[in-house]
């Protein structure tokens, strides 16, 4: 009896199971690994998919909210991919001062070769203000006519066309600046104003990222050159720009748009702006990016101070600016010769 009850003990004794985990496990792990590589190549693909699904309705409706036309002046119909012209405008206005566009910018894209070309024009350029058949500082009009009359006086100017325009109050930069984490600024040297008449301002150098109140200041110095004004304009830009297009940041867009609110205008529409952006951000690189600034000399008139353009490089100017918005040339003229501060440390 013992030894049938053990022979029975022996023949019951569990089998080990059998591992049928570990083709699952392999499949599984084979799967993600293929899914985070995907992941690594096609993160752009992925990050605009997110954006398309769970973003771009959010997005569309506050740029939607921003959308004005410039008076009765026609927006025209481009494609994201076609070369245009925009625009750009800083309002800073202040206290007891009228709205008049302190940051002037004529800007140049070129989608398809991923260029874009910031041409600077001086505040206080003498120029005919067309709609006030008068010429003055040509900050002025947009106090007088806002958008329409800023762009019609531009297009006057450099004889090329002005698709779009884009205005935004200096009020709106520091929220939108600290909304993505701050910009890298290229600051050598201290930036402080130290004339009673100006608001104090000081912005320490060499710090690795700055604060939307640090780039405020950055922006608005005005105690050196208009030159190195206008091209601190044109650093911020590049700056925000590339701070703007980091994965890690494209979350935040909407955020951003948001914020700027009614600090920011533009006769684009959503769905323009959308593609573009998308288009943009596609790339393999941001944006190459071109400088220029009209020159001229200063001139007294009344004993107001302006700032008189040069003939010979307004044509200059005219001839690049076709160039760049040709969609069929092969060789696009590059301005002449880097900006350069009228420091070294200016900048």
């Amino acid at each position: 009896m013992m030894e049938n009850s053990a022979a029975h003990l022996t023949r019951r004794k569990p089998k080990k199971p059998k591992k049928k985990w570990k083709k699952p496990l392999i499949i599984t792990l084979s799967v993600l690994l293929v899914l985070g590589g995907l992941g690594f190549i096609y993160q752009k693909q992925l990050v605009v998919f997110a954006f398309n699904m769970f973003a771009s309705g959010t997005v569309k409706e506050a740029l939607d909210d921003s959308f004005k036309t410039a008076g009765d002046k026609d927006a025209p119909v481009v494609e994201h991919t076609d070369p245009f012209s925009l625009l750009l405008l800083g309002i800073d206005q202040r206290d007891n001062e009228p709205s008049r566009s302190d940051t002037i910018i004529y800007s140049v894209v070129r989608p398809e070769d991923n260029k874009v070309l910031l041409l600077s024009i001086p505040r206080d350029s003498y120029t005919e203000i067309v709609g006030r058949d008068v010429k003055s500082k040509i900050n002025s009009a947009y106090a007088h006519g806002e958008a329409k009359m800023a762009m019609d006086t531009v297009e006057n100017l450099l004889e090329n066309k002005v698709d779009f325009y884009a205005a935004i109050n200096f009020n709106g930069l520091k929220d939108i600046v600290d909304a993505v984490g701050g910009v890298e600024l290229p600051i050598k040297k201290n930036i402080e104003n130290k004339s009673k008449a100006h608001e104090k301002l000081f912005v320490e150098a060499n710090k690795p990222i700055y604060s939307g109140e640090e780039a405020l200041g950055y922006v608005r110095y005005r105690e050196d050159s208009d030159f190195n004004r206008t091209m601190r304009h044109r650093i911020f830009l590049s700056a925000f720009m590339n701070r703007a297009l980091e994965v890690k940041n494209l979350t935040k867009i909407p955020d951003v748009i948001q914020i700027a609110g009614s600090n920011f205008t533009t006769n684009m529409t959503s769905d323009f702006i959308v593609k573009f952006a998308e288009s943009l951000y596609m790339k393999d690189s941001t944006p190459t990016i071109s400088n220029y600034m009209l020159k001229g000399e200063g001139a007294t008139r009344s004993g107001v101070w302006f700032y008189d353009l040069s003939e010979d490089d307004l044509q200059y100017v005219r001839g690049m600016i076709a160039s760049w918005l040709d969609p069929d040339a092969t060789e696009i003229i590059e301005p002449e010769s880097a900006d350069q501060a009228d420091t070294p440390d200016a900048a």
